[in-house]
């Protein structure tokens, strides 16, 4: 496969997981001050800091009102992981790749856009919130639906899982890692019902609250982190993430699963392996924020060796290697 196309399905995929993400990361907190406005009021500008857009967000803003940041991390066409802007963009990467992905999920993907883009010339939509995002979610599920349906489980469709897959471990541990920067104010107020109200909400952001409903009956915070970082079974936790990318990894490259062949095969498996062996109680004895933080600058590494691996040009060997490059 050339490696152009296998960037374009890979980011597309990366960018609609990352816009519904997004929505996530805005609905859990709408709802938090829906359940808990009297208690602990407003807050807006961790959330910028949770999505790593906070340098940016002082440059334009300055001021993390509610309608700046909903506005910011919604519609800004100068903020690059703004719904809009992700969905824009997956949008011209499907383009690119037409001929690879089925018509089905091009025609989703324009219907994606679409929605985002005529509800950001609407100044209303942001004040019904949930609806919108509810609507962005949905949007995402169903090309996911469509794509599992519609397209071969070749290469491409590989890419494709990597990216989603590493996109969403991210976000994920970037949830979970909300709970520190915003859902809890102080020391005093951890066990409380506030407490519980937080830890629940950040469960349905991840949509996993029904589920974690079935595993344990109390919200407990260690049993949370460890469903959300080392469960098997649930498709959002990170473990099941990492575990089902580096299988789609191995089905792209041809190594074993216990080898690697390049770089970013490497480092995957040796995350996992760690993630094997680890126990929740050691990752709170360390800290939670310390591990997700270390967890997501590995990912970052990891996304940068798949880069070098697939993705860029590499020089001809010969005589006239210095005039001509080949794609993977």
């Amino acid at each position: 496969m050339l490696s152009r196309v296998a960037n374009s399905i890979y980011w597309m995929s990366r960018y609609l997981e990352r816009a519904e993400n997004v929505a996530r990361f805005i609905d859990v907190n709408l709802n938090l001050i829906l359940d808990t406005q009297a208690e602990l009021g407003e807050q807006w500008a961790p959330l910028v800091n949770t999505t790593g857009d906070l340098e940016l967000f002082n440059k334009l803003y300055r001021v993390p009102t509610r309608e700046n940041v909903m506005h910011f991390l919604t519609f800004d066409r100068e903020n690059p992981n703004s719904i809009l802007s992700c969905v824009r963009n997956a949008r011209e990467n499907a383009r690119s790749v037409r001929e690879i992905i089925s018509s089905e999920m091009w025609e989703q993907a324009n219907r994606f856009y679409l929605l985002v883009k005529d509800a950001s010339k609407d100044k209303s939509v942001l004040e019904k919130n949930t609806e919108f995002y509810t609507a962005v979610k949905m949007a995402s599920h169903l090309f996911d639906g469509i794509t599992e349906a519609t397209m071969s489980h070749g290469e491409a469709w590989h890419f494709l899982q990597v990216g989603e897959l590493l996109e969403r471990a991210d976000k994920t541990s970037r949830i979970l890692d909300v709970k520190y920067f915003i859902l809890l104010p102080d020391a005093q107020a951890v066990g409380t019902a506030i407490d519980n109200i937080q830890w629940a909400a950040l469960l349905k952001s991840a949509s996993a609250l029904e589920m974690y409903r079935k595993h344990s009956k109390q919200i407990d915070p260690s049993k949370v982190a460890d469903f959300l970082i080392l469960n098997r079974e649930f498709p959002r936790s990170i473990l099941s993430c990492l575990d089902r990318a580096a299988f789609s990894l191995h089905a792209i490259t041809g190594s074993s699963e216990d080898g690697f062949s390049n770089k970013a095969e490497q480092g995957l498996g040796r995350l996992l392996g760690e993630l094997n062996y680890t126990q929740i109680d050691e990752i709170i004895y360390d800290g939670l924020h310390e591990f997700l933080d270390k967890l997501q600058n590995r990912l970052n590494w990891i996304d940068d060796a798949l880069y070098e691996s697939f993705f860029t040009l590499r020089p001809l060997t010969g005589s006239n290697s210095h005039l001509t490059f080949q794609e993977q």
